[in-house]
């Protein structure tokens, strides 16, 4: 709540609609980001197809995103929707009806296997539509539940092979199987699929120092990496120029920490780390989107 600029009494009053309102808002006050896309998120699915309220932690209905993220020129819908849901391609349809730009998967957490076989005609319905996979990969800690081999990058050959294209977020930093670094899974598998994309979301969290070096000067990467922010967090103590003293000079750190806007505080640091200018402006490209303007205008 704090991260988003608002209270628990003033959500109560207002409803959830205030966070995206105020997500707006920062945006709209930013430098240096244009625009967002805002990521529902489905949950588990029970054997019968049925959301499994049980064993789901997180949970925001694309029906809500989609509708407020309509109200505001710089917010985008992402929508999420697990392919164990019986009527998994009909939501396909429906979200890209309206105006998403993605799906996002969490798989360790919505206990789906990118791998599975029997996804195969969601793979195929989003390539028809040309709906880009966002899925999480490496290690997930923000939850009481994880499975963390779903996160396997390597699972993700299947989606892959069927022509759809996936943006591995995080580049799968954090986490191993097989005992490899999922990172080092991931970078290996982009010489077989000019398909994969990652983004760099996250990889400034104080677990993760180190990652986001290595992925800038892989040159397998080139051309692969998008910006991304992982809001909220870089607006918590988990993201801090502080934490960098041996990649920035004490005035660096202060000066970047001294940045009120959250958007332009997380840009600051990751060129201030090194991130070039084309990764952080290839999103609006990647998803032919005039930064500023609504997606149904």
């Amino acid at each position: 709540m704090k991260a988003f600029g608002v209270t628990v009494a003033e959500v109560e009053e207002k409803g959830d609609r205030l966070l995206v309102e105020r997500l707006a808002r920062g945006i709209a006050e930013s430098q240096r980001v244009g625009a967002a896309i805002v990521l529902a998120m489905d949950g588990a699915m029970d054997d019968n197809g049925n959301l499994d309220r049980e064993r789901t932690e997180f949970y925001i209905p694309n029906e809500f995103v989609a509708a407020e993220t309509a109200k505001h020129a710089n917010l985008y819908f992402g929508a999420s929707i697990n392919p164990h849901r019986l009527d998994a391609i009909d939501r396909l349809q429906w979200a890209k009806d309206n105006d998403a730009l993605l799906v996002k998967w969490l798989p360790s957490i919505q206990f789906i296997d990118p791998s599975d076989l029997a996804h195969k005609p969601f793979y195929r319905k989003m390539a028809a539509l040309g709906l880009p996979l966002l899925t999480h990969a490496g290690q997930e800690r923000s939850f009481t539940h994880a499975r963390d081999e779903l996160a396997d990058p390597v699972r993700l050959k299947l989606p892959l092979s069927l022509g759809v294209t996936v943006i591995v977020a995080h580049a799968a930093s954090t986490g191993e199987n097989d005992g490899q670094e999922d990172i080092d899974r991931f970078i290996r598998m982009l010489g077989d699929y000019p398909n994969l994309y990652a983004d760099i979301s996250s990889m400034t969290q104080i677990n993760k120092l180190g990652y986001l070096r290595q992925a800038i000067v892989e040159e397998r990467l080139e051309g692969r990496l998008l910006y991304g922010s992982d809001f909220p967090l870089i607006n918590t103590a988990a993201v801090t120029p502080w934490a960098f003293p041996l990649n920035l000079t004490y005035g660096r750190m202060k000066s970047i920490s001294a940045i009120e806007n959250p958007w332009d505080r997380d840009v600051a640091l990751k060129e201030a780390l090194g991130v070039p200018a084309d990764i952080m402006s290839r999103p609006a490209v990647f998803f032919s989107v005039p930064l500023g303007q609504a997606a149904g205008d």
